[in-house]
């Protein structure tokens, strides 16, 4: 019986003969002898198919057999992975990223060096700098983008070195080792939980006794092991130029890493009574800074409760810029042998410069620390609080606002009614 006209023609379908005879193969409503073959079935695979005549005979003896490939099973066969082109692109984006993120961290250790640099003082024979900026940088830098970025900072310890003396194997042995202090101390301060955002006191007490005292070790080690394996110092002289560079290189992280975090997340003031306020502080830390270091009196301790009511008004946004203020001009004076500096030897004057920066940081990070954390504990006790009036109000409407106006309408008089004296009030 032959197909309805309106009937869906299949390419496969074969019409039987009115007499009962086998059908033809070859004949019929074959479409390859009078009508176009149907759309392909596309498999799963890519792989274009078509389902077999009804009698088993192959497609080609159909006369419309054609072969369906897909363009993705050409390339297959002609050994082209069709993903192979996207992950070589990703893959060029990628190394060209880092190689960015390289030089831009190279640039960066390279100004800091060289800034560094216009401090130096020269300990039993050897030259350091009292404050070793891109110790800091380094740090910081490591915790941004990851310890890929090493690299840049080897290269631009050897561009700083190359800057002031001929590469040598020497400098090469030094940039080594300042690669390897921002390393251990990334290292660890991620087996702490250390967060860059210095939002808790755990993070200033960890960037502080890890980050800056434990992990520089190894910058003075390898620079000191490097000065005496050339003869530039005697072994006598050993330890107090290990404690100059170590210092040198702590007190970097400890200045430089909160000021880059106030400048990568800003805490800023919200109005000009604010701006004001901060600005005038921090102009009023560095001119009392510098009349209590040019004094012939003793009064750098006076620039500590700057540095308190700086951490306590604006936390790290006002404490990191007056540390990295205060720690500066200390330097230049004591390198300039100037004010509580002057007439001491340079071992006795790097002591205490050493001994007050130190101090410095150690109050305006720590503080800042502590106040933060008690601010964001405040925070979520208020959240809570919301959340519970929220529930309050859903159980029973209006609840929680009664109970408010109830709070504010009771006064002393209600109190003592209730028998309740307070704090301090009733004890007569």
């Amino acid at each position: 019986m032959s197909p309805r006209p309106d009937s869906r023609r299949r390419w496969w379908h074969v019409t039987r003969p009115r007499d009962g005879s086998p059908p033809d193969p070859g004949t019929g409503d074959a479409p390859g002898a009078h009508e176009p073959a149907p759309p392909e079935e596309a498999a799963p695979s890519g792989v274009s198919v078509r389902p077999l005549p009804a009698d088993g005979a192959s497609p080609e003896r159909t006369g419309s057999w054609r072969a369906g490939l897909s363009l993705e099973q050409l390339r297959r066969t002609a050994g082209v992975d069709p993903g192979r082109e996207g992950r070589s692109a990703a893959l060029s984006v990628r190394a060209l990223r880092l190689m960015t993120l390289i030089l831009a961290v190279t640039l960066a250790y390279y100004g800091a060096g060289r800034l560094g640099l216009l401090r130096q003082v020269v300990v039993e024979g050897a030259t350091v700098t009292p404050l070793w900026l891109p110790s800091g940088v380094a740090v910081a830098a490591l915790f941004a983008f990851g310890p890929r970025i090493s690299p840049g900072i080897a290269l631009g310890m050897l561009a700083v070195t190359s800057s002031i003396s001929p590469v040598s194997w020497y400098s090469v042995l030094i940039a080594v080792g300042n690669t390897l202090a921002p390393l251990a101390s990334w290292y660890l301060l991620r087996l702490v939980g250390f967060r860059p955002s210095l939002e808790r006191l755990r993070d200033g007490l960890a960037l502080v006794f890890l980050g800056a005292l434990g992990g520089m070790t190894v910058s003075a080690a390898v620079g000191t092991g490097t000065l005496l394996a050339t003869d530039k110092i005697l072994m006598a002289n050993a330890w107090p130029v290990w404690a100059a560079w170590w210092a040198g290189d702590a007190l970097g992280v400890l200045v430089v890493v909160p000021v880059l975090v106030v400048l990568i997340r800003p805490r800023l003031p919200r109005d000009v009574l604010g701006w004001v306020e901060l600005l005038g502080l921090l102009l009023v830390t560095a001119a009392v800074t510098l009349v209590a270091i040019y004094s012939p009196l003793d009064l750098l301790f006076v620039v500590f409760p700057l540095l308190i009511w700086a951490a306590l008004r604006f936390e790290l946004t006002g404490s990191a810029p007056a540390a990295l203020i205060v720690s500066v001009l200390a330097v230049t004076a004591a390198t300039n042998q100037k004010g509580p500096f002057a007439g001491r030897a340079m071992g006795e004057i790097m002591v205490n410069l050493q001994a007050f920066n130190v101090s410095v940081a150690l109050t305006g990070l720590l503080l800042s620390s502590l106040v933060t954390e008690r601010r964001h504990v405040r925070e979520r006790i208020e959240d809570a609080c919301q959340e519970l009036a929220e529930v309050v109000d859903t159980l029973a409407p209006g609840a929680s606002g009664r109970r408010a106006r109830g709070a504010e309408g009771t006064g002393p008089e209600e109190d003592e009614g209730r028998g309740s004296t307070g704090a301090g009030w009733g004890a007569g």
